[in-house]
C-alpha cells in the first residue's frame, strides 16, 4: 500500500468565498470546468499513511503535493478549537487508557443520535494534550499503528502554523479547508465554532477572498451565518443519504437538484458531494456508470465541485475499480480518480494524496 511515496515516508517528522454568492471569488487554483487545475485535498491530512488529524498527517500530505489540507474542528471545554473528526475521541486517541479520565465517559445525543465515549468538550486543552492519537482504522491500515502514541491532538492554530512553515519551506501556497463538526450541537452547549474559527484564521492573515481557504459544513445554517461574516469561500457538504441536521425535512437528495444547487449558490462557492452522487453505482453490480448531472448543474450556477472521499483500498471503491478480493488491498485508484476528473470535478478529497496528485497530473498531461 506504500505506493510511490518512497522517500517521503522515510523523511523525519519535523515540527512543523464571499459575502454574497454572486460575487464569490475564484482564487488561486480555483475556477470552473476545465479552466483550472483540479485541486487535491488531503483528507484529514494524509490519513492513509499517518493517524488522521495529526501534524504529522498534515505535514506528509503537503510533502506529497496536496493543494489543501483538511482539519475538522471541534471545541474543548475551554473554547479552543482542535482537529478531530468527531468530538467523541475514543476511536482516535488513547483516552480509554487514562484511568484519570475514566469518569469522563458519557452518553450524549449528538445530531439526534446517542453516542457513548469521551468528548472533547469535557476536557480542557491542557487535559487533551496529555492524550495521544491512534489509528482510526487499525484493521484496514495496520501499518499506521506503528505511529500510535506518538502525536498530540493539534489545535487549529497549530495546524495553521504548520501550514505557514511549510509554505515558507516549499514556496507554495497551501490551502486550508476547515470543517465545522456538529455546529448546532456546539452552539447548544455554548461553544460556538464559527467565531473562534474566524478569529484564528484572521490571526494568521486568512480573511480575504484572495486567501486559499474553503470553510465546510454538512449543516446549512452556519454556512448562511458565515456568508454574512466572512469573504472566505464556503462549501456545502452533501452526503449520499439523509439531510442536514439543522434543516428537518430537507434531504441531501433535494439539495443536489438544479433548484437545490441554485439555493446553495446563494451562500456558498463550492458543493462537496459524496462521490456516489457524481458517479452513481449500479444497485446490482456495484459498478459506476455514466456521471450524474450534478457537476454540470453545479457549474451552471457557479459552484465548484469537490467530491469525498477517494481511498485506495478496495472496500471503499465501486466494484469496477477493485483489484482482487482482499477488501484491504489497493484497488485501481488511478482509474477511479481519472473517472472523477473526466466527470468534471474541480477537486477531490483523498486519504492518499500522492495517488491523487499522480492521477491528476497524468490526466492533465493527457490533455495538454
Amino acid at each position: 500500500m506504500l505506493g510511490a511515496i518512497g522517500a517521503a515516508l522515510t523523511l523525519p517528522l519535523l515540527s512543523v468565498a464571499p459575502a454574497q454568492a454572486h460575487d464569490h471569488h475564484h482564487g488561486p487554483g480555483h475556477g470552473h470546468g476545465h479552466h483550472a487545475v483540479p485541486q487535491v485535498f488531503g483528507h484529514r491530512g494524509a490519513s492513509g499513511y499517518r493517524p488522521e488529524h495529526t501534524l504529522a498527517s498534515y505535514r506528509l500530505a503537503i510533502q506529497l503535493g496536496a493543494d489543501y489540507v483538511e482539519p475538522d474542528l471541534v471545541s474543548t471545554k475551554d473554547g479552543v478549537l482542535v482537529a478531530r473528526h468527531e468530538n467523541e475521541i475514543s476511536g482516535t486517541t488513547d483516552v480509554a487508557d487514562h484511568p484519570e479520565f475514566a469518569d469522563r465517559k458519557a452518553t450524549k445525543v449528538i445530531d439526534g443520535r446517542p453516542v457513548t465515549g469521551w468528548f472533547t468538550e469535557d476536557f480542557t486543552l491542557a487535559e487533551l494534550k496529555t492524550l495521544r492519537a491512534k489509528e482510526r482504522l487499525p484493521q484496514v491500515r495496520p501499518e499506521n499503528t506503528a505511529y500510535d502514541g506518538r502525536f498530540e491532538v493539534p489545535t487549529f492554530a497549530e495546524v495553521l502554523r504548520l501550514v505557514q512553515r511549510e509554505e515558507r519551506r516549499t514556496g507554495r501556497t497551501i490551502g486550508v479547508a476547515p470543517e465545522t463538526k456538529h455546529p448546532s450541537y456546539f452552539d447548544s452547549i455554548g461553544l460556538s465554532l464559527e467565531e473562534p474559527m474566524l478569529r484564528t484564521l484572521d490571526r494568521f492573515g486568512l480573511d480575504s477572498k484572495r486567501d486559499k481557504v474553503v470553510i465546510q459544513s454538512f449543516e446549512v445554517g452556519n454556512l448562511r451565518q458565515l456568508d454574512r461574516q466572512t469573504d472566505l469561500p464556503l462549501e456545502q457538504l452533501v452526503d449520499a443519504a439523509g439531510g442536514p441536521f439543522d434543516q428537518p425535512g430537507t434531504t441531501y437528495a433535494a439539495m443536489v437538484t438544479p433548484s437545490g444547487l441554485r439555493t446553495i449558490s446563494r451562500y456558498a462557492d463550492w458543493v462537496g458531494p459524496n462521490k456516489d452522487l457524481v458517479l452513481p453505482r449500479d444497485p446490482v453490480t456495484g459498478a459506476t456508470g455514466e456521471p450524474s448531472d450534478l457537476v454540470d448543474d453545479a457549474h451552471r450556477v457557479g459552484l465548484k465541485v469537490v467530491v469525498f472521499t477517494l481511498r485506495n483500498e478496495n472496500q471503499f471503491m465501486a466494484t469496477n475499480f477493485r483489484v482482487g478480493t482482499d477488501p484491504n488491498a489497493d484497488g485501481d485508484i488511478h482509474a477511479e480518480i481519472t473517472a472523477f476528473l473526466d466527470a468534471g470535478v474541480d477537486g477531490l478529497f483523498a486519504d492518499y494524496p500522492d495517488a491523487a496528485v499522480a492521477a491528476r497530473d497524468d490526466w492533465l498531461d493527457e490533455r495538454s
